[in-house]
């Protein structure tokens, strides 16, 4: 957040002498996205907190909330620079300092792909999809940066709309943006986790021995943590112990298995010899359960 703050207050005043749209527009921008940090900061603050018995997950979910709001945020950033390019575009200015605009720009994407940089590495450490989206953001606005600069260039050479130009052309970049991080988001709030993540966690549990067959198995992402539930079929022949042995193996092997999973419900069916399941008088709840 200080790393974007001091490049986008840098930019804004070289925005007051040169009266450049563009760099106003990427400067909006940065602005935008040194804010994002604090919802976000303030989301990994309260999913520290212990589960209580309202909150019986956690407070997790806070830094999802977190996403959408730098969603809401980078939305607004689009329209505040989109109005700016248009003003500009049917009033053109002459370009002023223009060296320092070039500047400010090289300036810009530096600071940005560097704080792009570390969120990202930071972000897939921890599997945090907001702190992530929040990096590729940073990224975006480096290479937005870049384009002011050529919008400088084609207006020392003549092509005073080039800065404006430059300018929408940021706000539809930050328009792709806000989609990106929309569908993340959406995926999060929906409980939607990669098909990837279910394969490993299902070969994981049927490589441990006595594991007969999966019967369902569900995870999800509580902000930066994962959650999961599985269903193993195992022989009905197996006594309480033995059963109770296996199913702590199989939820050892998960947790070695799927990085960032903190909490996993294991369920041991019974099978019997001629591969029929024993019936449950609870599977009509459960709607969600995949018969296998």
């Amino acid at each position: 957040m200080l790393g974007l703050g001091v490049t986008a207050l840098f930019q804004l005043i070289i925005v007051l002498l040169s009266g450049s749209v563009g760099l106003l527009a990427d400067t909006i921008h940065n602005f935008s996205d040194a804010l994002t940090a604090v919802p976000l900061g303030l989301a990994f603050v309260l999913g520290r907190r212990f589960a209580t018995r309202r909150y019986t997950y956690g407070f997790g979910r806070a830094e999802d909330l977190a996403g959408v709001v730098i969603v809401l945020m980078i939305f607004l950033s689009a329209i505040v620079a989109g109005y700016e390019s248009a003003i500009k575009l049917l009033h053109p200015e002459p370009l002023r300092n223009v060296w320092w605009v070039m500047l400010a720009a090289i300036v810009g994407f530096l600071g940005n792909e560097g704080v792009a940089i570390f969120r990202i590495r930071v972000g897939k450490e921890i599997g945090s999809a907001a702190l992530v989206a929040d990096g590729q953001h940073a990224r975006i606005d480096g290479l937005t940066s870049l384009a002011v600069l050529f919008g400088v260039v084609g207006s020392l050479f003549g092509f005073p709309l080039a800065d404006p130009l430059i300018g929408l052309l940021i706000t539809v970049a930050i328009l792709f943006i806000v989609k990106d991080t929309a569908v993340t988001m959406w995926h999060r709030l929906m409980d939607a986790v990669d098909p990837a993540i279910i394969d490993r966690l299902e070969k994981a549990a049927l490589a441990t021995p006595g594991v007969r067959r999966i019967q369902s198995i569900r995870a999800r992402w509580i902000g930066h943590s994962l959650s999961a539930e599985i269903q193993i079929l195992v022989d009905e022949e197996l006594s309480l112990r033995a059963s109770h042995q296996l199913v702590e193996e199989v939820r050892h092997n998960l947790y070695h298995a799927q990085q960032h999973l903190v909490s996993v419900t294991v369920h041991a069916w019974p099978l019997s010899a001629d591969g029929t399941v024993g019936e449950s008088v609870a599977a009509h709840h459960d709607p969600l359960v995949n018969k296998a």
